[in-house]
Parts: C-alpha cells; structure tokens; sequence
C-alpha cells in the first residue's frame, strides 16, 4: 500500500482539496512514511524521520529508508530537504537521484547515526546531492 500525507491525515487537513494548509505547509507526522521516487519512476525508499535545525526552525534533513526486506537491513540517508519536491499529484515526494546512484550515497543504519551537526559531513552530503552547504 502506498502511504502519502492523504492517508496519514488524522486531523482532516487535506480532507478540502480548495482549503486547508497544503501544500504550502503541511503537518510533520502526515509526511512520515512517504514514498520517495525519481523522475524515471523508480521507487527510491520511504521518508522516515525529519530533522530540524533548531537554530533556524527548518528541515534540513529527510531521512530516507531504502533497500531492505520488511524494515531489517534498510540503509538510511540524509536527504537534504532542498533535493526533495513534493508531488501533490502523486502524493509523494521526488528525488533527482537514479536508484543506482544510492549504493554510493553517503548512509548509514539505525545502530550508527552520523554527527549530522559535523560540517564536514553536511558539506559531503549536499555535495552529493548537488544542494547548497551553508556552514553559518
């Protein structure tokens, strides 16, 4: 089943195609768990958490899930939200990234998280996904 922010909308937000906040804003918990793919069609994974900057209040990360079977051994990345374009059409989100070109992403697992606030390791991730690093 494909989960998108419709079908995780608990509070009726998007029940009103003419109103409501979408997409301009949307609620956090309905984007979790949305597919990701690339314009080719391919499947590339599923958002699984966000993280924010808690200095500027913005997304700078979407965790994306990928590979796997049934959660065990999904290796996840850091997707910079700039890389990410929400399909209202689809329901889901886009990343210009062909599926192959993730076996060299940098990622990671559950059990070994990245020190995402280190800027070395920012400024390799958006180099990759070919997003602007600002270390301010």
């Amino acid at each position: 089943m494909t989960t998108n922010y419709v079908t995780r909308d608990n509070f009726g937000m998007y029940a009103n195609k003419d109103d409501g906040p979408g997409p301009e804003l949307m609620g956090a918990n309905t984007l979790l768990g949305n597919d990701v793919y690339n314009a080719d069609g391919e499947d590339l994974g599923d958002i699984q958490e966000f993280m924010l900057d808690m200095a500027s209040g913005k997304i700078a990360y979407a965790v994306l899930s990928f590979g796997g079977l049934l959660g065990m051994g999904d290796k996840l990345f850091a997707v910079p939200w700039a890389a990410l374009t929400l399909d209202t059409e689809n329901h889901r989100f886009t990343l210009n990234v062909p599926k192959v070109a993730l076996n060299d992403a940098p990622g990671f697992d559950k059990a070994n998280w990245p020190t995402m606030s280190d800027k070395t390791w920012a400024s390799g991730v958006h180099k990759f996904y070919g997003t602007p690093y600002s270390a301010d």
